[in-house]
């Protein structure tokens, strides 16, 4: 396969809201297409926002009448899927000639997930992952996915996945994952630490594929003008820290902090397969004579009706 250009889009959701942050999305078209970017990763929750510092009006065994207001005003803020986003992000994908690999909020009945979105120019919206395990008190506002949104998509850059934020650390999701075989590793987030940046490294080394991690970035509460309680009104509330990586777990571009931009770099799949000569965590490296692992795919519906 010839070389190509990968980025991860570095921007923050609109405290406005989703039409906002929609508008800010499109706007930045021309420098992806400048970029000669085939693939273009954005963070997590871009478009349905990541309410950091939010307690949703929750104690343990009570909620407040002011928490289900705010989940309410959450829960209208997300998006349906497909939906006029997915076909604004659809019609831009073909426009840029870029697939896009999006995190939303993804409302479902009266349940939220963060999800990935995987849009294919000419194709639109052709997949998506549901975050498997959302991370402490996302819990609260976020349902989970399950083994049925764990896709592969053959795209011009190569076969792309994606793991959302913390989940990116499940060992056992990483090697299902890799058993689907995963060239380009999507990663949205908002977690804006050092450490971050090491598991991006790992996670490329270990699978021996390129990561593209894309992290939102906002400003202070102050700039905000928002209150976060025990966070310092003038840091940052999410400093970015986008970063692309090898297979071979060297930085080939970023990390990008504390402002918003488009991270690029250059990359051939064909590396892969020196890159796996000596470590194929899926083949000649593993042992399933002494380790199996068994992936339920099925869709796990609540409800299911019979009919004879």
């Amino acid at each position: 396969m010839p070389a190509s250009i990968v980025a991860a889009l570095q921007i923050g959701s609109s405290p406005s809201g989703k039409a906002d942050t929609l508008q800010n999305i499109l706007s930045w078209e021309e420098k992806i297409t400048a970029s000669g970017a085939s693939l273009v990763v954005m963070p997590e929750a871009l478009l349905g926002g990541y309410p950091k510092g939010e307690i949703f009006g929750t104690r343990l065994g009570y909620r407040l009448p002011e928490g289900r207001e705010a989940f309410a005003r959450y829960f209208h803020n997300a998006i349906d899927v497909p939906g006029a986003e997915t076909d604004a992000l659809a019609e831009m994908a073909t426009h840029t000639g870029a697939s896009i690999v999006i995190g939303v909020i993804e409302r479902s009945g009266s349940t939220l997930y963060c999800s990935s979105l995987f849009i294919e120019p000419e194709r639109g919206l052709v997949a998506k992952h549901r975050k498997l395990m959302p991370t402490a008190t996302e819990r609260l506002i976020w349902g989970q996915g399950d083994g049925s949104t764990l896709p592969v998509v053959s795209a011009r850059a190569g076969r792309l996945g994606s793991a959302i934020c913390w989940e990116n650390h499940m060992p056992l999701l990483r090697m299902a994952m890799y058993g689907k075989g995963v060239e380009i590793w999507c990663a949205p987030t908002v977690d804006e630490r050092e450490i971050w940046q090491c598991s991006m490294r790992h996670i490329a080394h270990e699978g021996r594929m390129f990561v593209v991690s894309a992290c939102q970035v906002q400003p202070s509460p102050k700039a905000l003008g928002i209150e976060v309680e025990s966070w310092p009104e003038d840091r940052p509330l999410i400093n970015g820290g986008s970063v692309i990586v090898s297979p071979l777990g060297d930085i080939l571009a970023g990390p990008l902090t504390g402002e918003t931009g488009l991270l690029t770099a250059e990359i051939n799949t064909d590396d892969l397969v020196g890159a796996r000569y000596d470590f194929d965590p899926v083949g000649h490296y593993a042992r399933p004579d002494v380790f199996t692992l068994h992936v339920d795919t099925r869709a796990k519906d609540t409800v299911k009706f019979l009919e004879e």
